[in-house]
């Protein structure tokens, strides 16, 4: 039976049980509560939904991926980025049955604290929250790297290009959820061409003999040409590999802006992943072939570097560099929604401080959007370390998607007679699959980053003191997922009953 929560879930509610007072608009009992908190429905079709799903991996099509060659060259590299594919084939199958049952704008929360209750609910939306408000900050380095490098009004990256980025962007979801959607769309669609160009022109150079010219380390184990850094490398890779689809599982965290949910969730995911399946292989062999693994391994711009091998400036090259710029203007755009969304569900179910699931006017989470910019704007401005942020985004995606594969497995166990909309093809054993994989690739963090990894360890840990000491205690019954995980345990408690 799903586990009681010590929350005004279990009891009639009540206004004055709240801090907030009786009858204060803050109030989880005030009648208005749910309605200052409510988000534009109807936003988002599965041509948009397919083009957010898109725009959230992109840019490590042009950039990050290829430092896995360091750690396991070609032959490494390219068996963890097919395992990773696979993980997240699966995980995308899973959660689109999840998504069809729980249409909420909590997503992977919603779906953990279904499946395993407050604490597992908490711990996989934190896990989120730290993926989408690092990788943004990362990313927005990124973008300064690339202003500079273009020679882009002689700007050069540091402090005011990154604000520049939060400003303007987030200033664009303040708008409104379909502009900002558009915009994305956009703009992902000139990244999705430049790479198509890219490969046509880097295929036109290829030569098999640069796969695997890294030279090998013999006292590796299993060490070869196409495996220099032996079969560890592999396991090395596992986090490189990723970066073709990190951010893909964020499509149902659109759910409530989106029209009919249960059916355009697990088309527009299908048709992302294919498409970020396609791109990543194509990407992949094209740069390695043309530029070399040794070449690449250390790039940051390896498919410009993949068409200038020495270094004379190209056309081709040209147009990458600047659409490279559009892959990371697109997450970034993407990431500031997703990790809104989910601060938004983890704020009105009284996670997190409830103000900050307050909507404006154009019905846009706008705290939600402005905290996690600040932040993220300041990490960037403060370090300037985008390899070490992207990796503590990376340790608590994977923790993420665990916990999420994990709910599938339990919800199909626990409610086998529970409404499926859409059912994942192979059931358990695809969710379960995605499960070990998942857990393989959390291990793998510590291989690459063992700072990282305990820094998010950290962040987790000060999050769960919060937790257990404040919010758990104060959670909001009537939020959509706290409303799907109350009415699982009365119907639970009531086929106990019948049975007894």
């Amino acid at each position: 039976m799903p586990e009681r929560t010590e929350t005004p879930e279990a009891a009639p509610r009540s206004p004055d049980r709240t801090p907030d007072g009786p009858g204060s608009p803050a109030s989880p009992g005030s009648p208005d509560y749910l309605e200052k908190r409510t988000l534009r429905r109807g936003s988002a079709g599965p041509l948009l939904l397919t083009g957010l799903g898109v725009a959230y991996v992109v840019s490590g099509d042009f950039s990050g991926w290829n430092f896995g060659l360091a750690h396991g060259g070609f032959g490494g590299l390219a068996v963890a980025a097919a395992l990773m594919g696979l993980m997240y084939t699966c995980m995308v199958f899973a959660l689109a049955e999840l998504a069809a049952i729980l249409p909420t704008a909590g997503g992977g929360y919603g779906f953990a604290r279904r499946a395993l209750g407050p604490w597992g609910g908490f711990l996989t939306g934190t896990a989120i929250l730290i993926e989408y408000v690092l990788a943004p900050a990362a990313i927005s380095l990124f973008i300064g790297d690339y202003v500079e490098s273009l020679g882009l009004f002689g700007l050069t990256s540091s402090w005011p290009v990154y604000l520049a980025c939060f400003v303007l962007f987030i200033g664009i979801h303040l708008w409104g959820v379909g502009e900002a959607l558009r915009f994305s769309f956009v703009v992902t669609g000139v990244a999705v061409a430049a790479l198509l160009i890219f490969a046509a022109g880097a295929l036109t150079d290829f030569d098999a003999a640069r796969l695997h010219d890294i030279p090998a380390d013999t006292s590796a184990l299993g060490a070869s040409s196409w495996l220099p850094f032996g079969v560890l490398g592999i396991w090395a890779s596992f986090p490189f590999g990723m970066w073709f689809f990190l951010g893909v599982e964020g499509v149902p965290l659109a759910a409530e802006e989106t029209k009919d949910p249960v059916r355009s969730l697990p088309r527009a995911m299908a048709a992302a992943m294919g498409i970020l399946l396609v791109l990543a292989l194509l990407t992949f062999l094209a740069s390695t072939g043309a530029g070399g693994a040794d070449a690449l391994k250390d790039a940051g711009n390896p498919l410009v570097a993949a068409v200038q091998p020495d270094g004379h400036p190209t056309v081709l090259g040209r147009v990458i560099n600047y659409a490279g710029l559009a892959g990371l203007v697109a997450s970034f755009f993407s990431l500031i929604y997703a990790s809104s969304r989910q601060l938004f569900a983890l704020s009105r179910a009284g996670y997190l401080p409830r103000v900050l699931s307050l909507t404006s006017r154009r019905k846009a989470p706008w705290l939600g959007l402005v905290v996690p910019g600040a932040l993220g704007f300041g990490l960037a401005a403060a370090t300037g370390d985008g390899a070490r942020m992207l990796n503590v985004a990376v340790f608590g995606a994977t923790v993420s998607y665990a916990l999420m594969s994990l709910s599938h497995i339990v919800l199909r166990r626990r409610e086998p007679g529970l409404a499926r909309p859409y059912r994942t093809p192979g059931g358990v054993a695809t969710s379960a699959l995605a499960f070990l994989l998942a857990c393989a690739a959390l291990v793998a963090t510590f291989l690459v980053d063992v700072t990282a990894a305990l820094v998010a360890l950290g962040v987790y840990a000060v999050a769960a003191v919060y937790f257990a000491c404040w919010s758990r205690h104060r959670l909001v019954a009537g939020a959509p997922e706290e409303e799907f995980a109350a009415l699982a345990a009365a119907e639970a408690e009531l086929n106990r009953d019948r049975t007894v």
